[in-house]
């Protein structure tokens, strides 16, 4: 079994098209991301504490989670704890993925939670 990485949302490629101005590496961290953290989880069912679900905007068809552990290379020295994170919605049925938002802790500390909302809504 495999999940299905879907395009993630247009916010998505535009927070990570801002951040990459920072951080040269994201795209290569976000694959070891979806290997190491997303998939570990969701097909192995471990739990190495680095996702996270978003109370209140998880139902039976959709849940949404949060990585709070992204190891970024640009980031030496601070391993998992780089203070990017990602915002997700897994879709159990059909086991898929789709990126909702990516963020870096030290501009802005939680989730933009009416994205989150407006991406549900969307999704239905």
């Amino acid at each position: 079994m495999k999940i299905e990485y879907r395009e993630p949302i247009e916010e998505f490629n535009r927070d990570l098209k801002k951040l990459l101005k920072k951080f040269i590496t994201l795209e290569e961290d976000l694959s070891t991301v979806k290997i190491n953290a997303i998939e570990l989880y969701h097909l192995k069912k471990i739990d190495n504490e680095s996702i996270f679900a978003i109370e209140h905007f998880c139902s039976e068809e959709i849940k949404v989670y949060k990585v709070k552990k992204f190891a970024c290379k640009c980031l030496k020295g601070r391993g998992v704890k780089s203070g990017i994170r990602i915002i997700y919605a897994y879709y159990p049925k059909d086991n898929s993925v789709q990126f909702i938002e990516m963020y870096f802790k030290g501009v802005r500390e939680n989730e933009d939670k009416e994205r989150i909302k407006e991406y549900l809504k969307s999704a239905t």
